[in-house]
């Protein structure tokens, strides 16, 4: 199985070099790119968009090389040598210009991250690998198609979810997919939090806790015609929570209460618009 990945590392690399030319020389973004890459403080501003190009230039051959039978050691090595080069050059970048963009699979401003790094650690390895192919990924493929196209896959797969800057093509689409399915934002009653959030925001006993209050939402849970939301608080030096109770059917913000209660004794040190219903599941108190 061995024989059969490292024959295959060449059309990986080579694709994966050529996609990487490709924003380098014929996007339309490539100077902006170039510019807020780690390029503009590794050479001068002026010579960042030349570099950029020059990079491509060389990615474009050796790309086309690697996928273009014979498959040389000679190009397996240099593919090595410039996935080691680049993955030094993304750790400086990180480290030097951590602001600065990766400029690698995409012209769109994308932070160097680690798994921007561990993508170029990939493709060393890989680029390891093919100096062990002993026969072209063509003949490969054709000898063990099922097993060739699963390895393809795999990696390729492995290159995506490794690119930050390729995110918006499949994990915000997923995102978006789990959000419309779990709905995030609505609770058992079907009203959306936000809601809540709003109509507490504008009561009364909001404005007189408003200046205890030390984080945003920490917990919420419907019970009955209520729904109770934890705000982390600090009150006469204490650690505290702050429990809203919010009627579902009632959208005046008068109807809302809330009471303060201590972290660590659960004991109720203040209570405004009445006391929020016992009933219902007590809340995990969170420390401010």
């Amino acid at each position: 199985m061995i024989d059969l990945i490292a024959t295959l590392q060449p059309l990986v690399v080579g694709a994966v070099l050529i996609w990487s030319a490709r924003v380098k020389l014929v996007s339309t973004h490539a100077a902006a790119a170039a510019n807020r890459s780690a390029l503009a403080r590794l050479v001068g501003q002026d010579r960042a968009l030349p570099a950029y190009r020059l990079l491509g230039g060389m990615e474009v051959t050796l790309g086309g090389l690697l996928l273009l039978p014979p498959v040389l050691r000679a190009e397996a090595l240099a593919a090595t040598v410039l996935a080691v080069a680049f993955l030094g050059y993304l750790a400086y970048a990180r480290r030097a210009a951590p602001t600065s963009s990766c400029g690698c699979l995409s012209a769109r401003p994308t932070p160097v991250s680690g798994r921007s790094l561990a993508r170029a650690g990939l493709l060393a390895v890989a680029g390891g690998l093919a100096l062990l192919a002993t026969e072209g990924w063509s003949t490969a493929l054709a000898g063990r198609p099922p097993a060739g196209v699963g390895v393809l896959l795999v990696e390729l797969a492995a290159v995506v979810a490794l690119s930050p800057e390729l995110d918006h093509v499949w994990l915000l689409p997923l995102r978006r997919l789990r959000a419309r399915l779990t709905h995030p934002l609505r609770g058992g009653s079907g009203v959306p939090l936000l809601a809540t959030v709003q109509q507490l925001q504008l009561s009364d006993a909001y404005r007189r806790v408003a200046p205890l209050l030390r984080s945003d939402v920490r917990e919420h849970w419907d019970d009955g015609d209520w729904r109770f939301v934890g705000h982390a608080a600090r009150y006469q030096g204490r650690l505290v929570t702050a429990v809203f109770a919010v009627p579902l059917t009632d959208r005046e913000p008068d109807a809302v209460r809330v009471a303060v209660v201590d972290n660590a004794t659960g004991h109720t040190l203040l209570s405004l618009a009445g006391t929020p219903p016992a009933a219902g599941p007590r809340l995990s108190v969170v420390p401010a």
